[in-house]
C-alpha cells in the first residue's frame, strides 16, 4: 500500500472500530531496538508484503522529544504505513511524547509494553507496566487525547504471571487503544519456550479491538496457521524476518494462490551485498559490522551446518570480510541445501493454538542455537 493509498486516521480508526485492520498487506514489521532502524525498515517495505513497519522504540524521558531523536525514527517507508513506538511511564511526558510523534508524520502511535530487558524494567518501563494495571490505563488515556491517530499497544502476556492477560488486555482496550499486538510470552520467559497462540486465540474472542498476533511465526506457513488458529486480524513478525528476509513475500505469493519464492544461497549473498550498500551509506564501519552481524545470528539458524558458518562471519573484523564469508559459504547452496522456503523443516519452534501441540513441537525443535525449550503451560485465564 503506497502512502497515496493509505487511510486517513479518521477512515483507519472508523474500520479499527469496526474491527477490522485496514491496512494491506495484513502484516507487521516489528519494533526491535537497535534492529528496526530506518535503512532496514526502507529494505524490508521496498521488498513488499509489509502493510506498517515499526520504528524501535523511542525511549521518553523527562527531556522532551529532540527534532534530532524524532528525525531519526520518523521516517517514511516508500510503501506502508509506519507505526512509531514510545516507552515511558510518566503521564504528562507520555502526553507531550505521543502529540510531537504525530506532528512529526506518524501513521500509528504504538506503546512499548513488552520490552523484557532489565533495564527497562528497573525503571518501570516496557513490560514492567503491566504490573500496574491503574497507572497504565492513565498514561494510555493521555496519550489517547494527544492524538488523532490510531493508537496501539504490544504487550506480553504478562510479567511474571499469565493469569491477569485479560484484565490487562480490557484497561488497554478501556482507555482507548484502538489495536492490541499480543507476543503471548511473559516477561521472564523472555524469548525462551514455545509462544502460546492459546492467549492470542482467547484475547480475540473477548476483545472488541482488532488483535495482532506475534511470537514464533518463523515461516510464511506459520502466518497463515496463526491467522486460522487464533483469527487474528494480522500478524507482527520480527526476529523470523532477520532469519528469513523473504518471509514477507513468501506469504502475500501464499495468500493470493501462487507459488513462494525459495532462495537459494546466492540470493542470500545478493541480499547482503544490498543491505551491506545501503548501512555503508549511512553508518561508520564499526557500525554496519554490528548491524550485519545482528542479522546474520539468524540467518545462521537457517544454514544446517552445526554452526560453522556463524562462527565463522561473527569473526570477521569488517563488512568486507562478511561479505566474503558470506559468498565463500553461501553462494553454491542450492534452496534445498539452505532452510528459508516457507514451510517450516522442524527447526525453529513453532507457535500454537492447540493444547499440547506446542509442548510437541518443542520436543522436535532441532535449533542448538536456542536455550532448551519448555513445555507450554496451561492456559490460567
Amino acid at each position: 500500500m503506497k502512502t497515496s493509498e493509505l487511510p486517513s486516521p479518521e477512515e483507519a480508526r472508523a474500520a479499527l472500530g469496526r474491527r477490522e485492520f485496514p491496512w494491506t498487506p495484513r502484516t507487521l514489521f516489528a519494533p526491535m531496538e537497535g534492529v528496526s532502524h530506518p535503512i532496514l525498515r526502507e529494505l524490508v517495505s521496498s521488498r513488499g508484503g509489509v502493510g506498517i513497519v515499526c520504528t524501535e522504540f523511542v525511549r521518553v524521558t523527562a527531556n522532551p522529544l529532540s527534532d534530532k531523536t524524532l528525525r531519526k525514527h520518523v521516517v517514511r517507508p516508500p510503501e506502508g504505513a509506519l507505526s512509531v513506538q514510545v516507552m515511558g511511564n510518566d503521564l504528562r511526558q507520555m502526553a507531550e511524547a505521543t502529540e510531537m510523534v504525530t506532528r512529526a508524520g506518524a501513521d500509528i502511535v504504538d506503546i512499548n509494553l513488552g520490552c523484557p530487558a532489565p533495564k527497562a524494567v528497573r525503571k518501570g518501563v516496557g513490560s514492567a507496566m503491566l504490573k500496574d494495571r491503574a497507572l497504565l490505563g492513565k498514561v494510555l488515556r493521555a496519550m489517547r487525547e494527544r492524538t488523532h491517530l490510531p493508537l496501539s499497544a504490544k504487550m506480553r502476556a504478562g510479567y511474571d504471571d499469565q493469569s491477569g492477560v485479560l484484565d490487562i488486555a480490557r484497561t488497554i482496550e478501556d482507555a482507548g487503544v484502538d489495536f492490541l499486538t499480543v507476543h503471548p510470552r511473559r516477561r521472564v520467559d523472555f524469548y525462551d519456550g514455545v509462544a502460546d497462540w492459546r492467549i492470542i486465540a482467547r484475547l480475540v474472542e473477548t476483545l472488541t479491538i482488532p488483535v495482532v498476533g506475534n511470537g514464533d511465526i518463523w515461516t510464511a506457513d506459520d502466518a497463515l496457521r496463526i491467522r486460522r488458529e487464533t483469527g487474528c486480524h494480522a500478524v507482527m513478525i520480527g526476529r523470523p524476518l532477520l532469519r528469513n528476509p523473504w518471509i514477507f513475500r513468501q506469504l502475500a505469493a501464499l495468500e493470493r494462490g501462487a507459488d513462494a519464492e525459495r532462495p537459494s544461497g546466492a540470493d542470500v549473498v545478493e541480499y547482503y551485498r544490498q543491505l551491506t550498500a545501503r548501512l555503508s551509506a549511512g553508518y561508520e564501519t564499526r557500525g554496519v559490522t554490528g548491524l550485519l552481524k545482528e542479522q546474520l545470528r539468524y540467518l545462521g539458524r537457517a544454514v544446517p551446518d552445526g554452526g560453522v558458518f556463524l562462527k565463522a562471519a561473527c569473526r570477521a573484523a569488517d563488512p568486507q570480510a562478511i561479505l566474503a564469508c558470506i559468498e565463500g559459504t553461501l553462494a553454491q547452496l542450492s534452496p534445498s541445501q539452505i532452510d528459508l522456503g516457507p514451510s517450516s523443516r522442524g527447526i525453529e519452534p513453532q507457535g500454537s493454538a492447540t493444547e499440547g501441540s506446542a509442548t510437541e513441537r518443542s520436543a522436535t525443535c532441532a535449533s542448538a542455537m536456542r536455550p532448551v525449550l519448555a513445555p507450554a503451560a496451561p492456559l490460567l485465564l
